[in-house]
């Protein structure tokens, strides 16, 4: 059996790869740093590729298939590129995908592929949690629509987003009462607040709802039953997120294995050392290891497997794990150079930190996955 990707996701993945390293340079993230993160011109760019299209169905716009999303993603991890991409087409559009009702769709999904619009997902609150007992952010009925209070913390690009998919609770506890909303723009009594946070590459921001007041048709899906729906979506959103994070993996690698070739100590290069190429060694286990299961998981998803489920939270698990530790590892094998602001390793290990919680840690996922065991 073939199990490797079809000679047009390898052309795309070569495509993308010298986009990036052409639009999005070291030097180009740093100076979105500085700013908002977020560069018109660059989405513009992002857009005209036809990346935005990406696993979006092909009657609201879309072409190719998630696993061709998945080989974009895996680049923009490598070049850690700023801005909404990810929050666009690995978290609002499953959910737009999944939740969405027939006009939601052709009218966000539409947009987005075009390149007219970005979008995000508030889901995470003041708890941190990603399970539904998490949600907590109040929805009632009123006057003939819905109103919204409460915050939503760690809200990835809301700042440049036209479209907010918001899980909130409208009655009970647990996965009952969960109701999915789309809200678009900016209403009033919504505000979003930027955070300072370790990774700056991405952007976070607290959201606020005070007294916003939805029409009736913000309702994604059936008002109270979003759960089942959210947490498929939010598959699609864990493999997205791996396939980021092994791009990140694999560069740190290559970093690291072109440092020691390069850099001498007594005369030598000092990957000749075993205390080096050993690190080095195990750094390529975990590369290939977390890999491996972030493409079965993102299989699983496209083909909606039975184990789609399993096969995510097993991925998230082990990546979450194995991005920090070769981020880590990569600055001690950089020594005194590897803990300067100018050198890039310490971006590769913040984004790996920040992408470890995000979509729950490898400890949430562990327990996911022993569940699923029944144990």
């Amino acid at each position: 059996m073939d199990f490797a990707f079809s000679d047009e996701q390898e052309m795309l993945r070569r495509s993308t790869r010298e986009f990036l390293a052409k639009e999005c340079s070291p030097k180009v993230v740093r100076k979105l740093m500085e700013g908002d993160g977020y560069d018109p011109a660059l989405w513009k760019k992002i857009a005209d590729l036809g990346w935005t299209a990406l696993g979006i169905p092909e009657e609201y716009g879309g072409v190719g298939t998630f696993l061709d999303l998945v080989v974009v993603l895996e680049e923009a991890g490598r070049a850690l590129l700023p801005g909404p991409f990810f929050s666009t087409m690995g978290l609002a559009v499953p959910v737009l995908i999944e939740a969405g009702t027939e006009a939601q769709k052709k009218e966000a999904l539409g947009a987005i592929a075009g390149g007219s619009a970005r979008a995000t997902l508030a889901f995470t609150e003041p708890a941190g949690r990603w399970d539904a007992s998490g949600v907590a952010l109040a929805a009632k009925q009123a006057g003939g629509g819905w109103q919204l209070d409460g915050v939503k913390l760690f809200v990835p690009d809301a700042g440049a987003a036209d479209y907010i998919a918001v899980a909130a609770r409208t009655r009970g506890e647990g996965e009952e009462g969960i109701t999915l909303f789309l809200v678009k723009g900016r209403p009033n009594g919504l505000t979003v607040k930027p955070l300072e946070t370790l990774d700056m590459t991405r952007r976070w921001s607290e959201v606020r709802f005070d007294g916003v007041q939805l029409p009736a048709e913000a309702v994604m899906g059936t008002p109270d039953k979003a759960w089942p729906r959210l947490k498929r979506a939010l598959e699609w959103a864990t493999a997205a997120l791996c396939a980021e994070m092994v791009g990140g993996v694999q560069k740190v690698l290559e970093i690291s294995t072109e440092y020691v070739k390069t850099r001498q100590q007594f005369g030598k290069p000092i990957g000749i050392y075993q205390a080096v190429s050993h690190k080095l060694a195990d750094m390529l286990v975990l590369s290939e290891s977390g890999r491996s299961a972030t493409y079965y998981a993102a299989w699983t998803v496209d083909a909606d497997a039975p184990d789609r489920s399993l096969a995510s939270s097993m991925a998230k698990a082990y990546v979450s794990d194995a991005y920090r530790k070769v981020a880590g590892d990569g600055i001690q094998v950089h020594g005194g150079i590897g803990f300067t602001w100018e050198h890039d390793m310490h971006l590769y290990f913040k984004r790996a930190k920040s992408s470890e919680v995000t979509l729950g840690d490898a400890t949430y996922h562990r327990e996911l996955v022993a569940q699923a065991l029944d144990l």
